[in-house]
């Protein structure tokens, strides 16, 4: 039986409360039936309609009950800021607010923005005194503020990136490595902005004109609208700053770090401390990274490949350096199928070889390479214009014009004694070395000086050098700048050589080498005589000329990297006759205020042009070159239909891999390779050699052209497995490609037409047959008598001697026209010994008398053998050249690592394989100086060996 518990009984109820709440029921009541008695009259029902009215309206348009209440809080704002100093708590609000990233902190900011100076100074008083516990950049603002006082991008100490390629000026994102947030960083820009006059007459992004200038001092060469910028960014409008920048360049994040502002925008700055106009710039885009990574693509995604639309004729630009990149970007923008020809097998020109990581990443480079891409551009790397193909092969090809923004060229040297010996080496190798080839790494093929430990002394003040010394700095080097003037008269950026020194790398000023001592044994450097020198008057360039005292000093020196500036480079004018240049080997342009060159459809700009310059220059020049070419589309559809359509194949082939179609083993460790490769095989001559990249982290290794058939669109190499480099080529098969084949290159051998009773002799050692080879063919087409005296070690390891095979096939078809002597060095076939015995034979025969009169001789092969064959012709009088593939990496002139020491009028002078040969004159080379070449990096080969398992 279940049993309930009665409730338990509560208080006596309280009379008072009882009553209040009878009380309070009996109004309720009466309320509500009022209310329902009201709402049924007319002017109830109005006002309820205008409440619901004003609720859709609150609905729909929000922004204007948003500005009615910041109206009301900016009152407050300004109330605030009418009092003599910022309250700490205001201010602490006030920051907060901005913080938010919200409408009203913009409408903040904006306010902000729009204050007279007295009061923005107040405000910076506020979060100097306030805020610096947080921000320690703010601690002193106000002193000074705005015209020499500014929040600095963050910038790496000096002890942890002196051990490291990591980026140096970090910029205003570098403080998110503080730990402040992305939106703290913005602030600090927004301060920056907030600093700006917005000044009537623009200078920094006009210049300053003065009487009798050509061009006015300092301001933006590529035309930023740089006080329009600075007020989007002051008033919180980052994007639209963004979309402003990139309307004018393509290329901020890059111009933004590389560019002089110091000479150019911020040069002309009314502040004595300028505002940071080039970290704004580089800041922009890497904000838009950040807080929106896949931001380009989505933007350019639908933009219609111009290739396919045919709607503007291609234009070819040629190298893919600032002035080629910002054209080709301009004029893709503009729906103009763009190809750009890149000598290398990366892309970026200067920006990617000349300039270390440190400096410029490579991935901002890439940045720009993506846009362009996306916007329907193509690119065709190991393509060198000039050689591959002319300026008049590309207008052939179908491009409606051109653009060459090829680079300056050659380094140049001081032609002092001592300049050949091994380890003395141009900045442009040095750090082609480094950035390009990544030589640094332990995971790349390519050479590089012994550094760690050692004394570096870099030769010069300009950018250059301060790349390269900081750059030998990282690498663990002792390093010293020799520069021949003052610290003050340096033409390196400020913050470069504040950097430099820094770092600890030691500047020895009014310096100049006067000769290089070097070790007999090994022909390494080993110490520099300097000439101590001191200012006289002034020279053209306005700094005062250095003058040499008689007075000299001897410094240790295991590396000197020499950054002296750059010559023009030939290539481009020695292909183009038609093209006229300055005296100074720089491409001349046809009138002022136009990029047009004397060639019609050819444009160029930047170092082409000018000589040694700034990147900045170079993407102004560029800039330029794609409006004049914008304007001048005169063309009828089916012209640019028909134009684009061969430009497009031209392009697709040029591009192709250059994949291993045969491969031939000739034994003792010699492979012959047939290479698809159609426009170096239409293009190539006997003499002319190639530059093939086996991999992307190979070495760049020369190797002569043996034979090429421009119908099928093939080249043939040969290639003897000595080094890890040619081992892992030797292993390659049939179907694999390599990474870049660049050609041809060097100057086609000189075929003259000699004597019927004369003859040719070819002395080929070893592996000298294959690049021998189609020198004599095209000797024996020429009408010539040819005598081939081969050499080789064994009969073993002969090849292309039979019947069947090129050698024989060629006496097949010239029968006495041809002579063939075959030499073994242990007598195993043909004549004992080496081939200067049949060839002295000869000459002896000559003296006499009798037999063919030797007209010339042309020695390929070992360079002992060479420099045997030299000196066995020199007394006899009879000319003689040798093909000298000596060290190498870039192999077009730029980096001067092919330096061959010869004597002309008694001097002795650098000539380069790659741009005055490969054949030179073989009685002048002075052998002594240039046989040790070839032991420059033995050390480092060996050690390749030994990590690859191969020693």
């Amino acid at each position: 039986m279940s049993t309930v518990t009665p409730p338990r009984p509560g208080p006596a109820p309280d009379a008072a409360e009882l009553s209040r709440y009878l009380a309070a029921r009996s109004a309720l009541d009466a309320g509500r039936a009022e209310v329902e008695a009201l709402e049924a009259s007319a002017g109830v029902a109005t006002f309820n309609g205008q409440v619901e009215l004003l609720r859709r309206r609150l609905l729909a348009q929000p922004r204007a009950f948003r500005d009615l209440f910041v109206a009301d809080g900016t009152a407050a704002v300004a109330h605030a800021f009418r009092q003599p100093e910022l309250e700490p708590t205001f201010v602490h609000t006030l920051w907060q607010t901005l913080l938010r990233e919200d409408d009203s902190a913009t409408v903040l900011m904006r306010f902000l923005w729009g204050l007279p100076l007295g009061l923005k100074r107040k405000f910076i008083r506020g979060i100097d005194h306030h805020l610096a516990d947080r921000y320690p950049m703010f601690a002193g603002l106000s002193d000074g503020w705005p015209a020499t006082a500014s929040i600095p991008p963050y910038v790496r100490d000096a002890e942890s990136r002196a051990q490291d390629f990591g980026l140096v000026n970090q910029g205003y994102l570098g403080y998110m490595t503080l730990g402040y947030t992305a939106r703290e960083v913005d602030l600090f820009v927004w301060l920056e902005a907030l600093r700006d006059k917005q000044c009537t007459e623009k200078p920094c992004e006009l210049g300053v004109f003065l009487a009798n200038h050509r061009e006015p001092v300092g301001g933006c060469p590529v035309k930023i609208h740089i006080p329009q910028m600075l007020e989007l960014v002051g008033t919180g409008r980052f994007r639209e700053a963004l979309e402003l920048l990139e309307s004018c360049n393509p290329l901020p994040d890059v111009t933004g770090r590389v560019c002089p502002q110091e000479l150019q925008c911020q040069g002309v700055c009314l502040h004595k401390t300028p505002i940071a106009i080039g970290q704004v710039e580089w800041f922009l885009p890497e904000r838009e990274k950040l807080r929106d990574p896949g931001a380009t693509a989505r933007r350019l995604a639908g933009v219609p490949d111009p290739w396919e639309r045919a709607a503007r004729p291609p234009v070819a630009i040629v190298g893919s350096g600032p002035s080629g990149l910002i054209n080709a970007y301009l004029l893709a923008a503009e729906g103009f199928p763009v190809t750009v020809f890149e000598a290398f097998h990366a892309l970026g020109g200067v920006l990617r070889y000349g300039i270390p990581e440190f400096r410029l990443p490579n991935t901002l480079i890439d940045d720009v390479v993506e846009k362009i891409t996306l916007l329907g551009g193509r690119f065709v790397t190991n393509f060198v214009v000039g050689k591959t193909a002319s300026l008049q092969d590309l207008r052939d090809a179908g491009f409606w014009r051109v653009f060459v923004g090829t680079g300056a060229g050659l380094p140049r040297f001081m032609n002092v004694p001592g300049e050949h010996l091994l380890d003395v080496m141009s900045a442009n190798e040095f750090l082609t070395r480094v950035n390009l080839m990544q030589a640094l790494r332990p995971d790349h093929e390519t050479p590089l000086p012994e550094t760690a430990g050692k004394q570096v002394v870099v030769v010069g003040g300009g950018n250059t050098a301060m790349d390269a010394a900081r750059t030998a700095r990282r690498l663990g080097g002792h390093v010293t700048i020799v520069y021949r003037r003052t610290r003050a008269e340096m033409p390196a950026r400020v913050e470069e050589l504040e950097h430099a020194l820094e770092e600890g790398i030691t500047l020895l000023a009014l310096r100049s080498p006067s000769e290089f001592l070097g070790d007999d044994a090994t022909g390494f450097v080993r110490a520099a005589t300097l000439d101590v020198m001191e200012l006289g008057e002034p020279d053209e360039s306005g700094r005062r000329r250095p003058v040499a005292t008689g007075r000299t000093e001897t410094i240790d020196a295991d590396l000197v990297i020499m950054a002296l500036g750059n010559a023009a480079n030939p290539i481009i004018k020695d292909s183009e006759p038609r093209l006229h240049t300055t005296r100074w080997g720089t491409i001349d342009l046809d009138h002022d205020g136009s990029q047009a060159t004397t060639l019609p459809g050819v444009y160029t700009g930047g170092d082409a042009a000018r000589g040694g310059s700034t990147a900045i220059r170079a993407a102004g020049d560029g800039q330029a070159a794609a409006r004049e070419i914008l304007g001048e589309v005169d063309l009828s559809e089916q012209d640019v239909a028909d134009r684009v359509g061969r430009a497009r194949r031209y392009t697709e082939e040029a591009a192709a891999a250059p994949v291993i179609v045969a491969k031939t083993d000739l034994g003792g460790g010699i492979c012959e390779f047939t290479v698809r490769a159609p426009v170096v095989a239409r293009a190539a001559r006997a003499g002319q050699f190639v530059r093939v990249l086996p991999r992307p982290d190979g070495e760049l290794i020369p190797l002569t052209l043996a034979d090429w058939d421009a119908d099928a669109g093939t080249i043939v190499l040969v290639v003897q497995g000595m080094g890890t480099s040619s081992l892992e080529i030797n292993e390659m098969s049939v179907g694999e490609a390599f990474a870049g084949v660049a050609g041809p290159l060097g100057r086609p051998s000189e075929i003259h037409l000699h004597d019927e009773d004369s003859t040719v002799v070819m002395t080929a050692g070893g592996l000298g047959l294959p690049p021998v080879y189609p020198i004599m063919r095209e000797h024996l087409a020429a009408g010539n008598h040819v005598t081939l005296i081969s050499g080789f070690r064994s009969r073993e390891l002969m090849f292309w001697t039979g019947e069947d095979e090129r050698v024989g096939r060629l006496q097949a078809r010239w029968g006495d026209r041809l002579d063939v002597v075959c030499t073994t060095n242990d007598g195993s076939f043909g004549v004992p010994g080496f081939v200067t015995g049949p060839l002295e034979e000869l000459l002896e025969a000559n003296r006499r008398g009798e037999g063919r009169l030797v007209a010339e001789v042309v020695t390929i092969g070992p360079p002992l053998m060479m420099r045997a064959v030299s000196d066995l012709t020199a007394p006899y009088a009879v000319p003689c050249v040798a093909s000298l593939n000596s060290i190498m990496v870039d192999a077009t002139g730029m980096c001067g690592a092919c330096m061959v020491p010869v004597v002309e009028g008694g001097t002795l002078v650098r000539k380069h394989a790659c741009i005055d040969g490969p054949e030179i004159d073989s009685h002048t080379i002075d052998w002594d100086k240039f046989l040790p070449r070839f032991r420059l990096f033995k050390d480092q080969e060996r050690a390749s060996m030994v990590a690859h398992g191969r020693a």
